[in-house]
């Protein structure tokens, strides 16, 4: 299976609206966004994100956070451990929090997840967006599993 992670920012005249832009600057506001749970499997591949198809139906783990709180700090954070014999997505986001609390926090969760399974992690990886709220902001971190007919 393939796999792309992507990040977005945008502020919007509402709370739609912002979480919208956030998608398209991300490349995937044109998409049906499909949440599932937070598994890989073993032979799961990260790729650079593909142009998808507008109206596609694309599964992903998707972070968002919304303020409009002007001077709010907001972040979204997508990360995956992987073993040998699986993976695990996890995410989490905040408003104020520091990149340090947010990365620490999403490290320990995937620790946590591939431990409780008596697995070993070989490779993680996470990204982060963040974004200084002027007015209604949104940012969103996701990671999309790709159609395997399709890449």
């Amino acid at each position: 299976m393939k796999i792309s992670l992507t990040k977005g920012k945008s502020e919007g005249p509402t709370k739609l609206n912002a979480f919208d832009n956030a998608l398209l600057d991300a490349d995937i506001g044109n998409v049906n966004l499909i949440p599932v749970s937070s598994m890989l499997p073993p032979d799961a591949q990260e790729i650079p994100l593909p142009k998808l198809e507008p109206g596609e139906m694309t599964n992903c783990v998707l972070s968002h956070q919304y303020s409009d709180v002007p001077g709010d700090t907001i972040s979204a954070v997508i990360a995956y451990a992987q073993a040998e014999e699986m993976g695990c997505v996890i995410e989490t986001k905040g408003i104020n929090k520091t990149k340090q609390e947010l990365t620490d926090e999403a490290k320990f969760m995937a620790e946590y997840m591939i431990e409780k399974r008596q697995l070993e992690i070989i490779n993680y990886k996470q990204i982060i967006q963040t974004h200084t709220v002027e007015e209604k902001a949104s940012v969103v971190a996701a990671l999309i599993y790709h159609n395997p007919r399709r890449h």
